[in-house]
């Protein structure tokens, strides 16, 4: 923005800026670097000491308004974690170990508040730890080890487990049953995997992801421990389940659920027709 369309909020911003640099000395971008990190510093402690006044009811010293029979402790300092460098911050305590604060929660020490969600993102497209290690580097200038890397993930294990265990409806109107081939990296070499997925559509029209299960390959014989995995989880009847039958599917589907109705999808009937087709007849 040029000078003449600055607004005069802006204008007085620049002029404290100004002075700010001028007062702290500052010369190099290191110095703007240190500054910013005295600014974050600032910025969480003067937070912190608003949000345990809240906690408490009453400001520091201000006893008149004091109604509560807890009370400050003092401090504690954290090493946080940030794009400029690490940062020293003074954390107020209460007497009860009751203050739980928001803009810098206990367990927390990065100020880069989505780093777990990047790790766990990048660890989900199969990038190794060696890779988000340096990729985290790079973005955030953040130094995260192997094995910190590796305890952020291990946190979605026991999530997964208990979504892939979770009770199901005891009938669902319609279950897509499908397996969907990627290549993945598997002890140092890319192979293909099937997932297997299973997606649900209740008697009230709500569609839910039932499980997801990774095999080898597509076979009938593994569709049957995924259906009576279905079933030990709660399902009791499927009206229609849609699969793309696959040789041996609606025998291992009438072993586990006999009144199924078997309906072939209409993709995969499309596709197993334009087999039978030639080429200049396919667009027609």
């Amino acid at each position: 923005m040029s000078r003449k369309n600055r607004t005069p909020e802006e204008n007085e911003r620049r002029a404290k800026i100004r002075e700010l640099l001028q007062m702290g000395n500052i010369s190099s971008m290191d110095d703007i670097q240190n500054l910013f990190k005295e600014t974050i510093a600032e910025f969480m402690e003067n937070g912190l000491d608003a949000e345990l006044d809240d906690e408490l009811g009453y400001s520091k010293y201000d006893y008149r308004n004091k109604d509560t029979d807890n009370s400050r402790n003092g401090h504690s300092n954290k090493t946080l974690r940030t794009s400029f460098g690490d940062v020293d911050v003074s954390i107020p305590r209460d007497r009860k170990g009751e203050f739980e604060p928001q803009i810098l929660k206990k367990n927390q020490t990065s100020v880069s508040q989505d780093i777990e969600e990047k790790v766990l993102s990048m660890y989900a497209k199969g990038m190794t730890t060696g890779d988000i290690e340096m990729h985290i580097q790079d973005i955030y200038g953040v130094e995260v080890s192997d094995t910190t890397i590796s305890r952020i993930t291990d946190k979605i294990l026991p999530v997964a487990k208990e979504w892939q265990q979770r009770p199901l409806e005891a009938v669902y109107a319609v279950v897509f049953l499908d397996a969907i081939h990627y290549h993945v990296r598997s002890e140092g070499q890319i192979v293909k995997k099937a997932v297997y997925i299973a997606i649900g559509v209740d008697l009230e029209g709500r569609k839910d992801v039932l499980g997801m299960w990774v095999g080898e390959n597509e076979s009938a014989k593994f569709w049957a421990t995924v259906l009576n995995g279905l079933k030990n989880r709660g399902v009791e009847d499927i009206f229609i389940a849609c699969t793309d039958n696959l040789t041996g599917f609606s025998s291992a589907i009438e072993a586990v659920y006999p009144k199924t109705e078997i309906q072939n999808c209409i993709i995969h009937q499309l596709r197993n027709s334009s087999k039978y087709v030639s080429y200049k007849d396919l667009k027609a």
